[in-house]
């Protein structure tokens, strides 16, 4: 008798909700619906939003599944990512609020050292990239944690690759100025 993998039960997921199985269909919905509203969160600060992406890209998924290939571990959990994104990038898009947001005079550039984020509890740093302008936050998203290139962000955002190299620059340099900003509040113990 063989026992079943973890792999296993996700492709015999994957063909049930090919087949249309509303069962399935709900098992993926429950199992994957926090981790995508976490991507889409991490694009679009409004939570009524996130949700309404989140609910557009389960649609993208359903209406979509049939093309997709299994690929092992992993591969689901991908392709639901890039679909999530994508949503994500059209919401902002539709919502017109893709714009590049000019850099002020008052604005820093970005330090000869990274600030600290040791004592940071992950839940801030998330906010603070979450406060940021959309144009930086959407940018810093994909370069930081999507690992895709000025070209590629260029080429999915409709911008140079300059302006995204520029965005980067400036998410950064705003994220460093508020962590530094968040660490001076922060009382340190002698």
């Amino acid at each position: 008798m063989t026992a079943t993998t973890e792999t296993d039960i996700e492709e015999r997921l994957i063909v049930l909700v090919k087949q249309g199985d509303a069962a399935a269909m709900r098992k993926m919905y429950s199992t994957y619906v926090r981790y995508l509203a976490a991507v889409c969160s991490r694009y679009i600060p409004n939570d009524d939003d996130v949700k309404d992406v989140v609910q557009e890209s389960f649609i993208r998924i359903f209406s979509g599944i049939r093309s997709f290939e299994y690929r092992g571990k992993a591969s689901l959990k991908g392709w639901l990512t890039r679909v999530a994104v994508n949503e994500s990038l059209r919401f902002l898009h539709h919502a017109d609020r893709m714009k590049c947001v000019a850099i002020s005079g008052e604005e820093h550039d970005l330090p000869e050292e990274e600030p600290d984020i040791d004592a940071i509890p992950s839940s801030v740093i998330f906010r603070l990239i979450r406060d940021l302008p959309d144009g930086y936050r959407t940018v810093f998203n994909l370069y930081v944690i999507e690992q895709k290139s000025h070209k590629e962000i260029a080429a999915m955002l409709n911008i140079k690759e300059s302006s995204s190299a520029s965005q980067l620059h400036r998410a950064k340099a705003m994220l460093a100025a508020r962590i530094r900003q968040y660490n001076n509040l922060i009382p340190t113990s002698i």
